[in-house]
């Protein structure tokens, strides 16, 4: 991926992007489409000619009714998930920023494994942020890079001398080690870790802390967006990816104040309750297995676990670089579905313990979500065998990923004025035909710590 910040800020683009903030007439006109499509994907399950013949399957009460129906049954609650999801998204509002007068002390910890310039363009964008001075202290740690990541480091120590620390450990221990590093040195109240690929927008500290001043907030999460977003196909897609995953999904659990995963790119702690955690949360185990990845979920999940919420912060904006090619975003992928599974399995056990409302919803959207597995592998294995003898089948199957992306496409455009969204629907087919296989291998691997970048 290339490190060069100039050479991969350039957004917006002339034609992928309007440049132009979406106003209140064009929000209304989309919020109307998106509740007309529900209604319309409603109706298509009902009594469309989509899906006809899993409705005549259904009905014959063959051998693929005791696998369809089941799934018709999920599709079903995946709808009310939906429904439900779009009116929490719409209630969503950022958190007020704290101001330079009321800003809590901060220390921003930016681990760094053999990231080579980038890191000192992201030390940089944190030291250029507008907060007050004084109050903001940078810890850089580089955890035994092999190459002149430690010269980068230095020299953005010695243009911003009193406000950069760095740190260098002896030899590469981790991602986690390098964190804990960083946290135990830190000094101020609130603590933002910030990964050595990225940058932050100016307001992004300010914006941060703004959650804070509710004694129960325990973890914030920022927005990530695609910094090198025009640099291929597959960075292009994951931009659409990133908006969707924070703007929706993490809207809608921040209104119940249980967003599952404050990501490494950009979160905030509470720096009190990240020290009562910090030991259980260094020495994590799962099956017999140092946990070495998923450290940013597997914190967030400590501070649920200790009746602290954990929600979103849309105005806080940071730009991180993706992968560019199959073989990068195959191992990314793979080390979040890895932690996946262990921090659901977690999770499990964490949520009893959130008050009532906020426990039913994330029962309820855990249930439909972790169910998608099972049956959709199933469904599909069915799909593929009626359609040996009815190869409309798979067309149909085609035609309703095509429908199911461009209707998921109104919450982005929603968001962002842009037409970007075109590689959402792209994505959709390119998950379906080549990032199918992840999850499997995760859950079958979910012990192995190969392919990590830490």
């Amino acid at each position: 991926m290339p490190h060069n910040l100039q050479a991969v800020l350039r957004f917006p683009s002339s034609f992928m992007d309007r440049g132009l903030p979406p106003g209140r007439g064009y929000r209304v006109l989309v919020g109307s489409a998106i509740v007309l499509g529900l209604a319309a994907i409603l109706y298509a399950m009902l009594n469309g000619e989509l899906f006809r013949p899993i409705r005549e399957s259904i009905a014959e009460g063959n051998l693929s009714a005791m696998v369809l129906k089941p799934s018709l049954i999920w599709v079903s609650m995946g709808m009310l998930m939906l429904a439900l999801r779009t009116v929490l998204w719409f209630s969503y509002r950022p958190f007020e920023a704290a101001t330079r007068e009321s800003a809590p002390t901060m220390t921003v910890v930016i681990p760094a494994y053999n990231e080579g310039p980038m890191v000192e363009q992201s030390i940089n964008s944190v030291a250029a942020a507008r907060y007050p001075p004084g109050k903001l202290e940078i810890l850089v740690v580089d955890d035994g890079s092999t190459d002149d990541t430690w010269t980068y480091i230095e020299r953005a120590a010695a243009r911003h001398p009193g406000l950069v620390t760095a740190v260098r450990l002896e030899r590469n221990q981790g991602k986690r080690v390098a964190l804990a590093t960083g946290f135990r040195a830190a000094r101020g109240a609130i603590l933002v870790t910030i990964d050595s690929d990225s940058v932050i927008e100016s307001g992004a500290l300010l914006a941060m802390a703004g959650p804070f001043r509710d004694p129960r907030v325990g973890a914030v999460a920022g927005k990530v967006a695609a910094l090198n977003r025009d640099a291929g196909f597959i960075p292009r897609m994951l931009h659409v990816r990133f908006v969707l995953s924070f703007d929706f999904l993490r809207s809608v659990q921040s209104t119940y104040r249980t967003v599952y995963c404050c990501p490494g790119a950009l979160a905030a702690y509470r720096a009190s309750v990240v020290h009562e955690v910090l030991e259980p949360w260094l020495e994590q185990r799962f099956l017999g297995v140092r946990c070495t990845y998923g450290e940013d979920r597997a914190l967030t999940n400590d501070i649920l676990d200790r009746g602290y919420d954990a929600v979103y912060q849309g105005s806080a904006v940071v730009h991180t670089l993706v992968p560019d090619n199959y073989a990068q975003l195959c191992k990314m992928y793979l080390r979040w579905d890895r932690s996946y599974v262990r921090e659901e399995i977690r999770f499990a056990r964490i949520v009893w313990k959130r008050p009532l409302v906020p426990m039913l919803l994330a029962v309820f959207e855990k249930l439909i979500t972790n169910l998608r597995f099972p049956v959709a592998w199933t469904a599909t294995v069915m799909l593929a065998l009626m359609a040996v003898s009815d190869p409309m089948v798979l067309v149909r199957v085609l035609l309703a990923i095509g429908v199911a992306a461009s209707f998921y496409m109104l919450y982005y455009v929603y968001t962002e004025r842009s037409m970007r969204f075109v590689h959402g629907i792209f994505y959709a087919y390119f998950a379906f035909f080549a990032l199918w296989w992840i999850f499997p291998y995760a859950l079958m691997t979910v012990r192995s710590r190969s392919w990590m970048t830490r």
